[in-house]
């Protein structure tokens, strides 16, 4: 009993702060490398600055423009810096391993991202994109994508399939396909986290999500969670708040490793409710 609630309290840990964290970023770039916040100190430094944090920070344009001159930069987040295009060159920057951007008005993803096969970390939220590249294919590295609030239609690539080492996934506050069939072929996947996204409908195919551990499905219009759901072994925590479900299948019953399940601002009835409790002695309920 202690395990599970150990695990239930570190996947809710995780799940109360989808987007960027301080933390996260630590995880990336040399052990105990110093954090530049500075552009000008940085770019005096030149060679061995291999973090940068240029968040709330008012950048020269030119100075932004030589960010490509740090060679062995691995870590680069930019947040609310009144900027709209990528630094110059950022396609030099072959050793990124985590980028990231918040609160500044891009319209586009990097124009090339064939260099990038290091990066294995990138977000972008608050941008005014409204598609994704299939040249996303190239970051055949990257492990985590995150990506939102830009309240716009986002159109997302077929080829979004062939990111074999993709585990964690968020999409939120943007209108998504209504059925995001791609992002349900990622077998690698660990975390899916879509909010807020029209989403409506999700595949049968869950067989293919050996890894999934968590789902979270929330503030959208799903009607029905399909029998097959219990294919996706691995599922510890799922989360279908605000929703319009009315039930879910009894194959649940089959997810032995569920810890948590919420299923709270939808339409279930009580007696279904009672049922779950009964099909999920060991889950916890949120209803």
């Amino acid at each position: 009993m202690f395990t599970r609630c150990l695990l239930l309290l570190t996947l809710l840990m995780s799940f109360a702060d989808v987007s960027f964290s301080q933390k996260e970023m630590e995880q990336y770039g040399p052990y105990g490398s110093k954090v530049f916040t500075v552009l000008q100190e940085a770019l005096e430094k030149g060679k061995g600055v291999y973090k940068l944090d240029l968040s709330y920070k008012t950048i020269s344009p030119k100075e932004y423009d030589k960010i490509h001159q740090l060679k062995d930069l691995q870590v680069l987040k930019l947040s609310t810096n009144s900027v709209q295009h990528y630094p110059k060159q950022l396609d030099q920057l072959v050793n990124l391993t985590f980028l990231a951007s918040y609160n500044n008005k891009l319209s586009t993803f990097p124009e090339n991202l064939k260099p990038f096969q290091n990066l294995q970390y990138l977000e972008l939220q608050h941008t005014g994109i409204d598609s994704i590249p299939s040249t996303i294919a190239y970051l055949s590295r990257l492990k985590t994508f995150k990506f939102g609030n830009t309240d716009d239609t986002v159109k997302l690539p077929s080829s979004f399939i062939y990111l074999k080492k993709l585990q964690d996934v968020v999409f939120e506050n943007c209108v998504l396909d209504s059925f995001p069939r791609s992002l349900f072929q990622l077998s690698s996947l660990k975390f899916l986290y879509l909010s807020n996204t029209n989403t409506w409908r999700v595949s049968r195919h869950f067989e293919r999500l050996t890894e999934l551990e968590v789902l979270i499905i929330e503030n959208n219009h799903l009607q029905a969670i399909p029998f097959d759901i219990y294919k996706a072994q691995k599922l510890r925590f799922i989360s279908l708040r605000n929703n319009k479900l009315e039930r879910l299948p009894d194959s649940i019953s089959q997810l032995s490793e569920l810890a948590f399940l919420d299923v709270s601002g939808n339409r279930i009835p009580q007696e279904e409710i009672e049922k779950l409790k009964i099909l999920l002695p060991g889950c916890q309920i949120k209803f």
